[in-house]
Formats: C-alpha cells, sequence, structure tokens
C-alpha cells in the first residue's frame, strides 16, 4: 500500500531534503507542499495525505494550530510534527492538539522513513523521556484521579497503558506481556474507549499529564 505523504513547513530547503528522502521509497508519495499551517486544510482536502509531516514552529499559523484545525475538521490524516529540539514546549501542545508523533529536523533518512511508516499504522511515535520532561513542565499538579476513565481501566489496561506511555509498539507490548498482539490490541481499544483518547498518542499524553505515567 502507498502512504500518501503531505509536507508542511516554511523552509523550502527541509521540504526539498524530506522529498527527496521520500523519493527513493517505492511505498511513500510525497502528494502535496505547503510553507504554513494556514495552507494545511486547503492541502489535505486537496491531496488527502495519510500522514502530514508539520513543522511545529511557523511563521503566520503554527503546527499546533494547524494541527487542532485539522482534529476539528475531522480529518484522518497522522500528523508527524517537525521540532529542532525535544524538549520545546510547543511539542506537548502539539500533541495535546492531536498529533501522532514528533521527529527531530536532525533525524537521519531512516529515523525519518520508520517515523511516517510507524504514524501511517496507526502507532505512537513518541520518545518517552522527552515527552515526560515535557509533561512535568505543563502539569503543576498532576491527579490521577480526576482524569477522566482511567479509574475505569483494568490492571491489565493499566499496566497496556504504561508501556504505551514508555513508547512500546503494540507487538513489543505483546512480547513483554507474553501475549498475542491481537490480545494488545484489544487492550488498547478499551483503554481509547475508556479514557475517550482519539488514538494511543492522546491516550499517552493524558496519562502523562494525569501523573498515572512518568
Amino acid at each position: 500500500m502507498t502512504i500518501r505523504v503531505a509536507l508542511v513547513d516554511d523552509e523550502p530547503l527541509i521540504r526539498s531534503g524530506l522529498a527527496a528522502v521520500l523519493r527513493g521509497e517505492d511505498d511513500l508519495l510525497v502528494v502535496g507542499e505547503a510553507g504554513d499551517g494556514a495552507d494545511v486544510l486547503d492541502l489535505v482536502g486537496r491531496t488527502s495525505p495519510d500522514v502530514v509531516l508539520m513543522d511545529v514552529r511557523m511563521p503566520r499559523v503554527d503546527g499546533i494550530a494547524a494541527t487542532r484545525a485539522l482534529v476539528r475538521a475531522g480529518s484522518a490524516a497522522r500528523v508527524l510534527v517537525l521540532t529542532t529540539f525535544a524538549n520545546d514546549d510547543h511539542v506537548f501542545e502539539a500533541l495535546a492538539a492531536g498529533a501522532d508523533g514528533f521527529l527531530l529536523k536532525r533525524s537521519t533518512p531512516e529515523e525519518v522513513l520508520h517515523g511516517i511508516r510507524t504514524v501511517a499504522r496507526g502507532e505512537s511515535l513518541l520518545f518517552p523521556d522527552a515527552v515526560r520532561q515535557l509533561a512535568r513542565r505543563h502539569v503543576q499538579a498532576p491527579d490521577p484521579a480526576g482524569a477522566p476513565g482511567l479509574d475505569r481501566l483494568t490492571a491489565r489496561e493499566q499496566e497496556v497503558l504504561r508501556l504505551m506511555a514508555e513508547g512500546l509498539s503494540n507487538a513489543e507490548i505483546a512480547g513483554r506481556l507474553v501475549v498475542g498482539v491481537e490480545t494488545v490490541r484489544s487492550h488498547v481499544a478499551a483503554v481509547l474507549a475508556k479514557t475517550g483518547a482519539r488514538d494511543r498518542t492522546q491516550a499517552v499524553v493524558l496519562a502523562y499529564r494525569s501523573g498515572f505515567a512518568g
């Protein structure tokens, strides 16, 4: 299956570099580009990408606002934000707005390709240590009891959520718990349903914000 990718960055050199990396892959196709978050809704509407590589900092409309607009519009596109620094507070805001993960701009071509394929198949692309530090700066008084749905999770679902927060994929969680991948998928679905999270990234953000993970 071909993964359709849209590139959004205010630096043409960054966009052309990313496009060059993707161009050599049989399963990836660049379907469009934009230089500002203000153009994201139109770009996504015209090109129907599976993944949007989104700069988190742009001059007019940043990646946070653009991601939030995509979520409000009900877009199915997965968002992978690009940032210069892992400890950029904008990253946590973008994840909370609905982004599915983040990549550093100094990432290798292999890391970029892995990131796109990871979020395209519904997984998160997170760096737990960085997210944990960002969450601590954004949440002054964590309150697990006040987080919606966390008190309804079974012991195994809580365990799965903590492993999700560590950045593990479904296959890795299955290996850690010695269960089948389908069993893990069922637990993840239950976590999302009970917490009201849109996807696994949002569940992880909730876990860190509430102090449940960290």
